[in-house]
């Protein structure tokens, strides 16, 4: 049996990605969801359909067609075997349900309605998110007047450097499509960033902005949420803080879902990312307006730590933050009630609610302060 296993697995990786992709029924997205109490790895179709993965292989196995081959238990374990198996089984499992009318009159219980089943990170949880700082002409000096807006993407343009990205927590920080996102107690400046997640899908070091594609898996929706009320005076003297601004739970949802490179495109070429609250929008951008190429985020960030399959870079976000007044003439954050409305076209939309923590009790005094303590709003 495992020889035969063996056979199996050389024979799938000798076989081109582009023939896969030419023969696949309807492209699909994968996600993670909360199914029967559980989180469930799951195939996405047409955006609304959730298929279990367990469930639909163990249905295609039952015909002596297809090999017994093992599954993965989680969508970091996905992401790391897909080029090496598993992409040809994904596909086999959704030509079986269009070809079968799974889709329709005829669909097993392990379909569902994406409306039925809880939403959870795809990535649960990824090992390290990047994240680019002011990686968008449109970003730059957004509190400034138009004249210095125009001369310092001048300035930016000439002397663009490398890029510079930061550390984003992972669990705590992760959360997914529909789960609250939460303003900290006494943090009254939070605010938002619409970003394009790239997830790794092959371990990278020095890997050349030229190849970079080569190492992506697929493609997600991510927020950087942001609190811009800094630390209080006094004490040490760093004045900035990334673990204040970018650090606290749910500040960086993921999702809806994750879509394999083969069936997005070229991120520089068809970019388009949105961010609205409730109806009014606030962010709107394209590649055309980043400084730092994501290949070129991809060979910075492998040229100083090595990234490995699930890890997540994000593309940094355009103007129309909370913190600028570029586009509505004057800064607003976050505030509860409000819903953010994030879309990538080709993936998808993060709708969170947004709501307030409450005061913590118990406290010695060495806690992150509420922001009206020591500055003016």
């Amino acid at each position: 049996m495992r020889r035969n296993l063996l056979i199996t697995a050389l024979l799938v990786l000798a076989v081109p990605a582009s023939v896969f992709a030419q023969n696949i029924a309807e492209p699909f997205k994968v996600g993670t969801f909360e199914i029967n109490g559980a989180p469930t790895v799951a195939i996405v179709l047409r955006d609304s359909l959730i298929i279990e993965l367990d469930a639909a292989n163990a249905a295609l196995e039952k015909s002596a067609s297809y090999p017994q081959i093992p599954l993965p238990a989680n969508m970091l374990e996905l992401i790391g075997r897909y080029e090496y198996g598993l992409k040809r089984r994904l596909y086999e499992i959704v030509n079986h349900l269009v070809a079968n009318d799974g889709l329709g009159s005829n669909r097993p219980d392990y379909v569902h309605d994406v409306g039925d089943v809880r939403t959870l990170p795809p990535i649960m949880y990824p090992g390290k998110i990047l994240n680019a700082a002011v990686n968008f002409y449109s970003h730059i000096d957004e509190s400034g007047t138009p004249e210095e807006r125009k001369e310092a993407a001048r300035l930016r343009r000439e002397k663009r450097g490398v890029p510079y990205l930061f550390l984003k927590p992972s669990r705590g920080a992760v959360v997914g499509n529909g789960a609250p996102i939460v303003i900290p107690y006494g943090r009254n400046r939070t605010d938002w960033e619409v970003e394009l997640g790239a997830v790794i899908g092959r371990t990278a070091k020095y890997v050349s902005a030229d190849d970079a594609e080569d190492y992506v898996f697929g493609y997600v929706v991510t927020l950087d949420i942001s609190d811009r009320g800094g630390r209080p005076p006094g004490g040490s003297p760093f004045r900035t803080d990334w673990f204040v601004g970018k650090g606290h739970d749910t500040f960086a949802p993921q999702g809806p879902w994750i879509v394999p490179k083969e069936f997005y495109g070229n991120p520089m070429e068809i970019l388009r990312q949105t961010l609205s609250i409730g109806d009014e929008q606030m962010q709107e951008a394209t590649a055309g307006d980043m400084i730092h190429s994501l290949w070129e985020l991809i060979e910075f960030g492998s040229s100083v730590i090595t990234l490995y399959p699930g890890d997540v870079i994000n593309n940094g976000t355009s103007g129309g933050t909370g913190v600028g007044t570029a586009v509505r003439g004057e800064q607003r954050f976050l505030q509860p009630g409000d819903e953010i409305v994030a879309t990538i076209d080709g993936i998808g939309t993060l709708r969170m609610p947004v709501v307030a923590e409450k005061e913590p009790a118990g406290l010695t005094g060495a806690h992150l302060p509420p922001v009206d303590s020591y500055r003016d709003p």
